[in-house]
């Protein structure tokens, strides 16, 4: 695989930790120029220092609040100012809050919608007009919910399988430019969105988180959580030159924990 960024910017949303910050720390690892975002502007700028000393690619940022079309708009264009246009795309967000359905307000359902699947869209056409100059790639981050609903988590469970409908038909109408759409899902990665779940079932089933985490990994073939850096890899194939034909699908990371075919 050549796998090279070089010369290639990357815009990575919900990147100051992380899945977001692993796969902005692959793509500038390899030579990409990258702007991160989140909405911590301190957070940012110790991850820009880290990613710039360490990287090959040249990494800059943007406070940004994915719910706020005005910012989408805004980070789009700080992008194209510094480096000139966008070549790779990776939708990313933080989890709504965990809760079953009469848990949820009209207010909740809002405010995820918002999160979870509008942000993508309103990113996707901001990004667009770019995009569409030379081809490149979208990667919208999704849960392996998309194929298993997970139990306590109704808001996650309906907008990520949107990204998927999302994905599929946008893949079929980007064709004509070259630009590649798919779906990332993952298991159960070692993040701080994964610890807060874990610290919620334990305290609603009367357990130790450690007892939660352990019953989570016997479900896991592979008998442990994934390292971001594991799944910032299969989104750094699917951003990368070497991905010419595989658009419109959704791959999983979960180390075989989802059993559907």
């Amino acid at each position: 695989m050549t796998q090279s960024f070089a010369g290639k910017t990357a815009l990575v949303l919900a990147s100051s930790q992380g899945l977001g910050k692993a796969i902005a720390e692959k793509f500038a690892s390899e030579g990409a120029n990258v702007v991160i975002a989140s909405r911590d502007g301190s957070k940012l700028e110790e991850v820009k220092k880290e990613l710039n000393e360490h990287g090959q690619g040249k990494v800059d940022y943007a406070v940004c609040d994915i719910t706020k079309p005005e910012d989408l708009q805004a980070l789009v264009q700080k992008t194209v100012n510094a480096f000139g246009t966008i070549d790779i795309l990776v939708n990313n967000a933080g989890g709504p809050p965990a809760g079953k359905f009469e848990d949820m307000s009209d207010e909740q359902w809002q405010k995820a919608f918002e999160l979870n699947l509008l942000s993508y869209i309103r990113t996707i056409r901001a990004a667009l007009p770019h995009l569409k100059k030379q081809g490149g790639k979208i990667i919208n981050i999704a849960s392996s919910s998309i194929k298993e609903p997970i139990s306590g988590l109704i808001l996650s469970n309906t907008f990520r399988t949107g990204i998927v409908g999302l994905s599929k038909t946008l893949a079929e109408e980007f064709a004509p430019y070259n630009i590649l759409v798919n779906t990332v899902a993952p298991g159960r990665i070692a993040t701080d969105r994964v610890q807060h779940l874990d610290e919620i079932k334990a305290e609603r089933e009367g357990l130790t988180v450690e007892e939660v985490k352990e019953k989570a990994k016997a479900k896991i073939p592979l008998g442990r959580y994934g390292e971001p850096e594991e799944f910032a890899k299969v989104v750094a194939f699917l951003a990368s030159d070497d991905n010419t034909y595989m658009t419109g699908s959704s791959f999983l990371v979960d180390g075989g924990m989802i059993r559907s075919i």
